[in-house]
């Protein structure tokens, strides 16, 4: 092992170990392998470095002051996760999951899931993973800056990006990332946008010219709120848009039992004594829900409002006179 790789695996094992949360010159003074004679400057610099190799990693750690001396602890219940047993069955089928996604260029975490995987079905003799997944630059692209927006999440560093709307209107945006998300192909960031001074959410596939903000990178912009969770603040593909309606789509009772998995706990379901279910939900893309509509059919009628029924009809012909 190297120095510098021994000497992180010991700062890591010494935080885990320590009962309290220890300050850097505990760390400096308990042989963990920084250099005696080393200067404050050079030391505090190297003692940094090793802190956001060992974030970078997944390790958390948390800071506390005093006023005037930093102490830093490893947060045990948010970078380990709970021990798992899983039966051969379920090591195939995440196996089989992850090898859409491990060598997909719009997957951002493709050589982390290889090696978790790894982790997971050592002792499971399978075949390689594969995956049909065309090279894309597009996808390429969208898996870069969901990567660098996730490590932005994790240092809470402020970035900026130009940002597509539906309408084709590209503006720059100063956002305070909370968490990002995967739905249907595409990823999302939440956070706070600074002009607005409001969470918003934005499709990875909008972003260009992505930057971190560079300035005391060892510092964080800013502190995600108490109580974020970016599951309620996943929008479904038809909720991106400016102005929002309610309208209503009926599923027929052979297929109700869908509703409550594609609603994503997104507006409300009322059953009806017949068995189909009615779900009212809030849609800013009228056609790209008639078109999600279709995708998610049959089985699925556009109630209201108008607007709605006609965009699914027009569709529908069109698709019609295209292979009729």
């Amino acid at each position: 092992m190297s120095s510098d790789a021994e000497r992180l695996v010991n700062l890591a094992l010494y935080l885990a170990s320590s009962p309290r949360a220890v300050t850097a010159e505990e760390c400096r003074a308990a042989g963990l392998g920084y250099a005696d004679g080393q200067s404050d400057v050079a030391f505090i610099r190297m003692f940094e470095r090793d802190k956001d190799a060992l974030r970078a990693a997944g390790l958390v750690i948390e800071v506390t002051s005093d006023g005037s001396t930093e102490a830093y602890c490893l947060d045990a219940d948010a970078t380990y996760a709970r021990p798992i047993d899983l039966s051969a069955d379920e090591l195939s089928a995440m196996r089989a999951v992850a090898a859409a996604m491990a060598d997909d260029p719009a997957f951002p975490f493709h050589s982390d899931l290889a090696l978790a995987l790894g982790k997971l079905v050592s002792d499971v003799h399978q075949g390689p993973m594969a995956t049909t997944q065309a090279d894309d630059d597009t996808s390429a692209g969208q898996g870069l800056n969901a990567r660098a927006l996730a490590e932005a999440v994790q240092m809470r560093k402020t970035v900026t990006f130009n940002y597509t709307n539906a309408a084709g209107n590209e503006r720059r945006r100063t956002v305070d990332p909370y968490g990002v998300f995967f739905r249907e192909g595409v990823w999302y960031v939440a956070g706070r946008d600074c002009e607005a001074d409001a969470i918003r959410t934005y499709a990875v596939s909008r972003i260009a010219d992505l930057d971190v903000n560079p300035r005391s990178p060892r510092t964080p912009d800013f502190e995600r709120p108490d109580g974020f969770d970016v599951r309620e603040h996943e929008r479904l593909p038809f909720q991106f848009g400016a102005t929002a309606v309610d309208v209503r789509i009926r599923f027929e009772p052979d297929i109700a039992w869908r509703a409550e998995s594609l609603a994503r706990g997104r507006g409300s379901i009322d059953r009806l004594s017949d068995g189909s279910i009615v779900w009212t939900v809030a849609a800013a893309n009228i056609t790209r829900l008639a078109s999600w509509i279709v995708d998610e059919g049959p089985g699925l009628h556009a109630v209201e409002p108008e607007g709605l029924v006609a965009a699914l009809s027009a569709g529908l012909r069109s698709v019609i006179e295209a292979h009729g």
